[in-house]
């Protein structure tokens, strides 16, 4: 068995970065001391949730990378000895904005980034105001607990990025996030959305073998983070909580409260995905000599792309 420790922090955010920053330092302290060797924050974690709205003095928040907030946590990760999987709003250029999840190593250095490739632009999600998409591809972390396939949040609607995680070798796919309901949705609608956000990455762990974990946000946000309470009237996102860790066969090791910050440390054993692939081998019987058409964005008629359009199908299989 190759256990492996997973730290997950599901909290609250306030209009005060200082406040956050102090209240993850210290949850991610109390998890290492708890036996975390790996801890997961959500997404965006360092404030508030600001993509409720466009408006360009939100791009002051964004920081280079390596920058302020990857030296606090790296000092963290080298202190305490762990790998620290952060979410922060990169400044790349003047003009140039990324959402970019960064792995700290145990020794304090990065050990890889992933910008977000899928970026949303829903009421209240609107990302692409402020995110370029991603352009390093999905390509799996190397740390010293294991390869690590990092995503952010809308990606955990796309099995292709978790497949091409798992082809190189992904031996995790994890996905800080930061998802809540609409507050105009019935309630039977918005329960409806949180079983499916739960549901389709349960789906990746079984297509592909893999353990699976979402570190949501909690709580009620305003843009100007003023303390209320939830009111459907008001603007503002409550944010669903219900983080989780799925094993390999989408089995749930453990789902957290829709609304209360939580602190845990769950264990997976990185090796039973192994057996699970020798039972269930999806991957050796993929049919990659008729997958032509997945990059396409839509197939009108009969302008499919058979497989002899590129040649032998053998000459693909590598």
């Amino acid at each position: 068995m190759n256990i492996l420790r997973i730290g997950l922090l599901q909290q609250h955010n306030t209009a005060s970065q200082e406040d956050n920053m102090r209240r993850l330092a210290e949850g991610i302290t109390d998890l290492a001391r708890r036996g975390a060797q790996l801890i997961v924050l959500q997404e965006l974690h360092n404030g508030l949730y600001f993509c409720q709205e466009e408006r360009v003095e939100y791009f002051d928040q964004a920081e280079p990378i390596p920058g302020p907030s990857t030296h606090f946590y790296g000092e963290l990760a080298k202190s305490l000895g762990v790998v620290i999987v952060t979410s922060l709003f990169e400044k790349r250029a003047p003009g140039l904005y990324h959402n970019t999840a960064v792995v700290m190593e145990r020794d304090g250095s990065i050990a890889g980034k992933y910008r977000k490739m899928h970026i949303p632009d829903d009421p209240a999600y609107y990302e692409k105001f402020y995110f370029t998409p991603g352009d390093l591809g999905f390509h799996p972390i190397d740390t010293s607990v294991g390869r690590l396939g990092v995503l952010v949040c809308w990606d955990q609607w796309y099995p292709e990025a978790a497949r091409l995680m798992a082809m190189q070798g992904a031996q995790l796919l994890i996905y800080p996030t930061a998802i809540g309901y609409d507050s105009h949705d019935t309630p039977e609608e918005q329960q409806r959305q949180r079983e499916a956000w739960t549901t389709v990455m349960r789906g990746h762990a079984v297509a592909n073998g893999l353990p699976v974990m979402a570190v949501n946000r909690v709580g009620f946000e305003t843009v100007s983070g003023e303390e209320k309470p939830y009111s459907p009237e008001e603007p503002g996102i409550r944010f669903w909580g219900s983080s989780f860790v799925a094993g390999p066969q989408g089995e749930l090791h453990y789902r957290a409260s829709e609304t209360e910050e939580e602190s845990l440390v769950v264990e997976i054993d990185l090796d039973h995905g192994e057996q699970v692939r020798r039972w269930w081998p999806f991957l050796r019987d993929r049919r990659i000599d008729s997958y032509g058409d997945i990059t396409r964005r839509f197939i009108d008629g009969d302008q499919s792309v058979s497989h002899f359009d590129h040649g032998d199908p053998e000459d693909n299989a590598g």
